[in-house]
């Protein structure tokens, strides 16, 4: 029986999430607060994207980073050689994709 309750959740993932943004999208006040929210975070995120640059710019005495203190989201692209991934990795524990 417990293999059976187990197997359904899995096999078909539940639904809460959909629930939990129905939820906040049609209440005005969660909906604000979330928006609120998201907005933090994007400044914060925007902050942290030149912060990033500008250490960058320092380390390299180079503005060849320049670049990602203007894209948007979590990720960029650096351009950085295979090698210097590695190094990256094994001496900073920085991982990238």
């Amino acid at each position: 029986q417990m293999l059976a309750a187990a197997r359904a959740l899995y096999s078909m993932p539940p639904d809460h999430g959909a629930a939990a943004v129905r939820m906040v999208l049609e209440d005005a006040d969660l909906k604000k607060d979330w928006e609120t929210e998201l907005e933090e975070m994007r400044l914060r995120m925007l902050r942290l994207r030149v912060a990033f640059a500008e250490a960058l710019r320092r380390q390299s005495n180079s503005d060849r980073f320049d670049f990602v203190a203007s894209h948007r989201g979590m990720f960029s692209r650096l351009g950085l050689t295979e090698a210097q991934v590695e190094r990256l990795r094994t001496e900073h524990a920085v991982y990238m994709v």
